[in-house]
């Protein structure tokens, strides 16, 4: 319960996409296995756009099954204490890149999309490549690749696009 707990008071603090934000906690309020895979009706999960601001750059993966490049992120685990913290893991798991920090003041955007398994209500943070940064494709991925900012749109869809955006602006 400490995982959910969280979620709540984190979409509680988000102050952007009001609607969705509802519906995020909507969800949690009537579901309590909303947190997890298992909750068919959907669930949460957490996601990080990896960037490295200095070099102009995000790093996305071309997913294994979706076959589409995104950022990193999936589902929770129970390990996981906080959104944040899952965030991280996700990101750190499949960059292959230690030393991530999350871009302080908590998640940038919220997006709810379906996929092959159910609704996800994502919420979305940005962290941060330190400058030695060499990631390492993952099992999950086909590909893990550096764009530049302007290059995201010409190769991701526009969630991904409107994340960057969001990201660059909180930098």
């Amino acid at each position: 319960m400490i995982l959910h707990d969280d979620a709540v008071l984190v979409l509680k603090g988000y102050e952007d996409q009001e609607e969705l934000r509802r519906t995020y906690l909507e969800h949690l309020r009537t579901h309590p296995d909303g947190m997890w895979k298992a909750c068919g009706d959907g669930h949460i999960t957490a996601s990080a756009l990896v960037v490295d601001p200095p070099g102009g750059r995000v790093l996305l993966t071309l997913h294994g099954k979706l076959r589409m490049w995104l950022q990193m992120g999936g589902h929770c685990e129970p390990s996981d204490r906080t959104l944040a913290e899952a965030a991280l893991r996700e990101a750190t798991e499949e960059s292959g890149i230690a030393g991530l920090r999350l871009l302080p003041g908590g998640p940038v955007r919220l997006d709810r999309h379906e996929t092959p398994c159910a609704w996800h209500l994502d919420v979305q943070y940005a962290a941060l490549a330190p400058a030695d940064a060499v990631e390492a494709i993952s099992d999950e991925s086909l590909d893990l690749r550096w764009f530049g900012w302007d290059e995201v749109a010409d190769v991701a869809d526009d969630s991904v696009v409107r994340l960057v955006e969001a990201t660059r602006a909180r930098l």
